[in-house]
């Protein structure tokens, strides 16, 4: 691995596994529902998420700068033109785009909201994973299931 990359395979590994585990038990439970985005739709979004996370935050080691020992000055630094954290930003939003596409209107009824929020809320989880945030992942993703498996009566 590059020199820039401060994490080791098993890291790695175990990060894309949780965001596997627990993106594939949301997409099972819209699975059983037989909801357009499933098993394997959650799956990829939350290791897609986990995978932008870590890309973030050390995919750019080498451009991470202590602005209180060294301030960035743009004319010296010119290479360094934005904050690479900010990946992990545009998931939210792309991620929100495809949600959206699964939200459809049949006359007055609405349908596939708890979808498009379970991809939203999978994306988030997907981040945390990545970043090495189990603890956050995995009871939000465990709020997710009780939430989708309990709270499912229309009222």
């Amino acid at each position: 691995m590059s020199q820039i990359w401060h994490i080791h395979a098993g890291g790695i590994g175990l990060r894309l596994l949780l965001s596997v585990v627990f993106g594939g038990a949301i997409g099972l439970e819209r699975g059983w529902r037989n909801r357009d985005a499933g098993f394997r739709t959650h799956i990829l979004v939350c290791m897609g998420s986990a995978l932008f996370m870590m890309i973030s935050i050390f995919g750019f080691g080498d451009q991470h700068v202590d602005a209180s020992t060294h301030p960035v000055d743009p004319l010296v630094e010119p290479n360094l033109l934005a904050d690479p954290s900010r990946l992990a930003a545009q998931v939210i939003s792309g991620v929100g785009f495809l949600g959206a596409g699964m939200i459809m209107q049949n006359g007055k009824t609405v349908f596939g909201l708890s979808t498009a929020a379970s991809i939203w809320v999978v994306a988030a989880i997907g981040l945390c994973m990545g970043a090495g945030f189990f603890f956050c992942g995995v009871t939000a993703a465990c709020l997710v299931l009780i939430v989708q498996m309990i709270f499912s009566v229309k009222g």
